[in-house]
């Protein structure tokens, strides 16, 4: 079965007069393979849904149950990840970043130690010191797998929590079920939260498992609480909408203390994540072939292009993590390829310790395009 057309003839001049981040940020002249923005269009039940909010003028403050939020994520996470959750524990807040803050600020006094794993998902680095709290950096270990000892001894001299990127983000690793069971052994005999980002599980690719850490032991349940989001996976991320997932006490408990300024998203998000989780699994099938050939694409076109730079193709998401350490670019390669190659990708030192030499590709796009960023990534150290 070939890609789907409408999702592979995407013109750069129509993608230009988007106004979003990706498409505003550099000169005209630069192709912008960085922030975590697809490309693709709307899906088309997501687009009839907004329409017809904007028909009827219903834009004003949210109530996620009236749109249908918690019982479409419910059937969606059923269906997609094999994963039953109640629907009556499931809190909506604007972002992921925005709902880890604010569970760091309830669950936490200030000053307490909270794990991050890194090369990871950068704002958790500016996160944690806006909660009040302080960073534990645990890095991964060989680059792309938890460091449970170096976890374990964390949570022994004093840290509070961990937040666990799985899928992870830059590298596209999807975490095992006996790695995230002995996470949350750890957790449970130091009293320690584990605060699961999971907002590219869905675009878990074919050959890998997404895992949900909710769902691999009781003390998971207990100590765990999950933030997922259809903004990744659907395009949304500018409508505001994610939402907070438990399982069991004392992890409900906790997420019922968050005051009712961290319960707030956008309305037209809600309306939108609701009709994707609903609605959105034929376009989702369709994106997921289309990543699951760029993930193929890529490594491919370095080895014809750049035999020097190396990659391993992401297990879910349109990220790819290269390590270009070995092409003299200096720490960050991404600002050198800016310069003389016209591509924008996300920096590696961003992601912290093990992010150097490293660049973080954006292949959510159509196959053309994942080719002329790697050719301008060829052209920039041919200079």
């Amino acid at each position: 079965m070939g890609l789907d057309s409408g999702l592979t003839d995407l013109r750069l001049e129509a993608l230009r007069e988007r106004r979003s981040v990706k498409w505003t940020t550099y000169e005209p002249d630069v192709l912008p393979s960085w922030v975590a923005e697809m490309d693709f269009p709307l899906a088309a039940p997501v687009a009839d849904a907004l329409r017809s909010a904007v028909d009827r003028s219903d834009a004003g403050y949210a109530n996620p149950a009236a749109a249908g939020l918690p019982e479409a994520l419910a059937g969606f996470l059923e269906r997609r990840q094999g994963w039953s959750i109640d629907p009556g524990q499931v809190v909506a807040c604007n972002d992921v970043v925005a709902g880890l803050t604010d569970l760091l600020r309830t669950l936490l006094e200030p000053g307490d130690r909270v794990v991050v794993t890194p090369p990871v998902y950068h704002p958790f680095f500016s996160l944690v010191p806006d909660a009040g709290c302080v960073l534990a950096e645990v890095p991964l270990a060989g680059g792309r797998e938890l460091d449970l000892d170096g976890i374990e001894a964390a949570f022994a001299d004093g840290a509070r929590a961990l937040l666990l990127c799985n899928p992870h983000n830059p590298t596209g690793t999807a975490a095992g079920r006996a790695e995230l069971e002995a996470l949350a052994r750890l957790a449970a005999e130091h009293d320690a939260w584990i605060l699961a980002d999971e907002i590219h599980a869905p675009l878990t690719l074919p050959g890998a498992q997404h895992v949900p850490f909710l769902t691999v032991s009781e003390a998971a349940a207990a100590r765990g609480i999950a933030l997922v989001s259809a903004s990744k996976t659907f395009n949304l991320a500018g409508l505001g909408c994610a939402q907070i997932v438990t399982a069991a006490d004392p992890a409900r408990a906790a997420v019922a203390a968050l005051p009712p300024g961290a319960r707030h998203c956008g309305h037209l998000g809600a309306i939108a994540s609701a009709a994707a989780y609903e609605h959105g699994a034929p376009w989702l099938d369709a994106v997921l072939a289309v990543l699951d050939h760029n993930r193929d694409l890529v490594p491919a076109l370095l080895a014809e292009l750049v035999p020097a730079a190396r990659c391993e193709p992401p297990a879910a998401g349109y990220l790819v993590w290269i390590d270009l350490g070995d092409l003299g670019l200096g720490a960050d390669p991404a600002a050198a390829i800016l310069e003389r190659g016209r591509v924008a990708f996300s920096s590696g030192p961003a992601f912290g310790r093990g992010g150097e030499g490293h660049v973080r590709l954006n292949a959510g796009t159509s196959p053309e395009l994942v080719r002329e960023a790697i050719e301008r990534l060829a052209g920039a150290i041919n200079v």
